[in-house]
C-alpha cells in the first residue's frame, strides 16, 4: 500500500494497544504521538467492562522510530499494556487446500484483481487437486501428500516447507486435515480457519445432508482463528442466510459455500488490516 503524501512521503502505520484501563490513556497516549511530530489519522478505542481491559487502535502517519515511541507509551501506560506498532504494508500469506475449489478460488481471484491486501506466497495442499487452478494465477503449488504417512511427519514436512516462506499468516481455504497442537503452536494466532456454522449439531461426513434431513432454516459460516481446540478458536467474522423446504441438499451445500466465501474474506480483510484483538477466547475488532 503506498503512503499518503502530506508535503512530503511519510509512512502509515498501525498502532495497537491493550491495557488495564485508568483515567488519562487517550491523553497520555495521544501525548506520546503530539511529541513524535505524528499524526493520527483515525483512531478507534474501547473498554471491556467485565474485564477492565482497554483497547486502542490507530492509524498514524508521519516517520518515527518504533522501538522509541514503543518505549515512551510503556512508560506513561499500565504495566501490563502491550504495544504494537507496525508499517501498514500487504501481508505475506501462505493458502492451505484440499480439494474445494471456492475459498482457494475466491482468494485468488481477489488477489489478481488487487482487492486483497496481501503477498500471496504460494499453495500447500495434501492433495494435487487445486494444482492446475492455482497455476493459472502464477501462484507456486506444492503437494505434500499424506498418504502412507503419520499425522506428526505429514506435519513435519509442510512445517519445513512452511518455514521457507515464513508468512504472516496462513489461511486454511477449506484445509480438510485437523492440525495438530505442535503445528498450531509454530504459528499460534496466526492461522486463519473457515467452516460451515452447523458445527457441533451435524459432525462429520456431508453435514449439509444431515441438516437437510433435519429441516434446518438458516445456513451460516464461521472464520475464526485456530488453538487447540477443535473449531474453538477466537471467532472473527459470521454469516448466514435463511433457506427453506425447497432447497435440496446440494442447494444447501451450494449455499453453503457461498457463505463460506464471504466470511472468510471479511475475516482476512480484517486481520491484514490489523483491526483485530484476542482476549479471553474471543476477539475485539474495530
Amino acid at each position: 500500500m503506498k503512503p499518503k503524501k502530506i508535503g512530503k512521503t511519510l509512512s502509515q502505520y498501525i498502532l495497537k494497544i491493550d491495557c488495564s484501563d485508568e483515567k488519562g490513556l487517550i491523553y497520555k497516549i495521544s501525548n506520546v504521538i503530539y511529541k513524535n511530530s505524528l499524526n493520527i489519522e483515525k483512531n478507534s478505542e474501547f473498554v471491556e467492562e467485565d474485564s477492565k481491559k482497554f483497547f486502542f487502535r490507530a492509524r498514524v502517519v508521519g516517520t518515527l522510530e518504533k522501538d522509541k515511541i514503543k518505549a515512551e507509551l510503556k512508560a506513561v501506560l499500565p504495566k501490563d499494556a502491550r504495544v504494537y506498532m507496525g508499517v501498514r504494508r500487504a501481508k505475506n500469506i501462505v493458502l492451505m487446500a484440499t480439494k474445494e475449489s471456492h475459498c482457494l478460488g475466491d482468494i485468488l481471484l481477489k488477489n489478481q484483481s488487487k482487492e486483497l491486501n496481501a503477498n500471496i506466497q504460494a499453495v500447500i495442499s495434501n492433495h494435487n487437486s487445486l494444482k492446475e487452478l492455482t497455476q493459472k494465477f502464477d501462484i507456486p503449488y506444492f503437494c505434500v501428500s499424506a498418504e502412507n504417512l503419520q499425522r506428526e511427519e505429514h506435519e513435519r514436512k509442510v512445517l519445513t516447507l512452511l518455514k521457507e516462506f515464513n508468512p504472516d499468516f496462513i489461511i486454511l481455504a477449506k484445509y480438510m486435515r485437523i492440525l495438530t497442537s505442535d503445528f498450531v503452536k509454530e504459528y499460534e494466532g496466526k492461522i486463519i480457519n473457515i467452516h460451515h456454522s452447523f458445527l457441533p449439531a451435524f459432525i462429520g461426513a456431508n453435514p449439509y445432508k444431515q441438516a437437510y434431513e433435519r429441516g434446518v432454516k438458516i445456513i451460516g459460516a464461521t472464520a475464526h482463528f485456530v488453538n487447540n481446540n477443535l473449531d474453538e478458536g477466537p471467532i472473527i467474522s459470521q454469516d448466514v442466510i435463511s433457506i427453506n423446504h425447497e432447497l435440496s441438499w446440494k442447494d444447501m451445500q451450494k449455499a453453503g459455500r457461498n457463505v463460506e466465501k464471504v466470511v472468510l474474506s471479511n475475516a482476512i480483510d480484517l486481520a491484514f488490516e490489523d483491526r483485530i484483538f484476542v482476549h479471553n477466547n474471543k476477539t475485539i475488532i474495530f
